[in-house]
């Protein structure tokens, strides 16, 4: 009995002698190709992170910085990033393919703004008249949009994320007044998204730029009007000094989420708790960016309005509405575009028609009670 059982004791030693060996000439550092979960325990991985924002710009130079500086906390610092500020590596619009091609491990931009990639990364930014942040993330994480985000990102080698959310954005600045729609003609308007394509069918001239470039187009008068963001990163942009007007009523930009984008290669090079790590600081960083927000616009406004006596107008309903109907139509040319884009605009519909009914009687009732007129 003890000599089997010394025996068995032998032979299973001599496996794992042979285990150890094999992983010795595979590199037991790397962790060979049997468990990849293993496979690089203990390296470290050092990432270049490219963003279509300004450096430092608050909010979203910020926000893309806090994020590079979350990872190597959440991974004990075995996944470090280096930020790169638009131009600093790549131009601001050219994030999506430097990452894409292993220029850069990790992107920080907004979905939109690659259009020319595929119509339908407009939906994973935000659709005019569509979700606001917490709907967005609502379909995200359980409506199936985190599913088609990453089927549509998939055949470009890239993985994505929501990383920020600035929520509800004003219209813009102005350098004329609009009092109906035929004051839309013939403006030209930094505007990006499906919000440039709806001014477009209205007779505008939708102009995109990245954000570094708004001021010195606004003043110039190379641009009529423009969008940014809010209160918070407007005044920080100074377009105040730049423009007339400045029209609140959110419409193009409910809540627009702003997007981590990972080069596939390099994220399968992570051990598994690496890539829960990683994406888990993607997630921290798009609720760190809405509080930010939310805290942050009511100082701002406060100051556009007392300090810089800048006049916050409504758009008139006459304009919404048929910015509204114009809206509908473009979103849904896009699902004319593929199955994917199909399957896409169905799914945002419907979590969308779900949303509406609810918040009839939550939040949108709660703030009518809140706040009456």
């Amino acid at each position: 009995m003890q000599r089997r059982k010394l025996i068995k004791n032998l032979g299973v030693g001599a496996v794992a002698a042979g285990a150890l060996a094999a992983c010795s000439e595979q590199s037991c550092e790397e962790g060979g190709a049997a468990d990849k979960g293993r496979a690089s325990k203990g390296k470290t991985f050092k990432w270049k992170m490219v963003t279509t924002w300004p450096k430092n710009f608050p909010g979203l130079g910020t926000g893309a910085q806090y994020l590079a500086d979350l990872i190597p906390q959440m991974t004990g610092n075995r996944v470090q990033v280096k930020l790169y500020a638009a131009r600093e590596l790549v131009p601001a619009f050219e994030v999506f393919g430097a990452v894409s091609a292993g220029t850069a491990e990790m992107g920080h931009g907004a979905a939109y703004y690659w259009k020319g990639k595929h119509p339908a990364t407009q939906f994973f930014t935000c659709v005019p008249f569509g979700f606001n942040a917490t709907e967005m993330s609502g379909w995200l994480q359980f409506g199936g949009g985190m599913q088609l985000w990453e089927e549509l990102y998939d055949k470009f080698n890239l993985i994505p994320n929501e990383a920020g959310n600035t929520g509800a954005q004003m219209a813009g600045w102005f350098n004329k007044p609009i009092n109906t729609v035929d004051d839309l003609r013939g403006l030209k308007m930094r505007i990006p998204g499906l919000g440039g394509e709806v001014i477009k069918r209205l007779g505008g001239a939708p102009v995109n730029l990245p954000g570094g470039e708004i001021f010195t187009s606004l003043q110039s008068g190379a641009i009529d009007a423009t969008e940014w963001v809010g209160p918070y990163n407007d005044l920080a942009f100074g377009l105040h000094q730049a423009a007339k007007y400045y029209y609140t009523t959110p419409w193009h930009e409910p809540g627009p989420t702003l997007e981590a984008i990972i080069n596939k290669d390099a994220f399968a090079e992570l051990p598994a708790d690496l890539q829960v790590a990683v994406r888990a600081a993607c997630r921290v960083a798009n609720s760190q960016m809405l509080a930010e927000y939310t805290a942050r616009n009511n100082a701002a406004m406060n100051s556009l309005v007392n300090e810089h006596k800048v006049n916050m107008l409504p758009l008139p309903t006459v304009v919404t509405d048929e910015l509204r109907r114009v809206s509908d139509e473009v979103v849904a040319e896009i699902a004319q575009h593929d199955e994917l884009s199909q399957r896409i605009y169905k799914s945002y519909e419907a979590f969308r028609e779900q949303t509406v009914t609810y918040s009839r009687i939550s939040e949108q009732a709660y703030l009518n009670v809140r706040n009456p007129a």
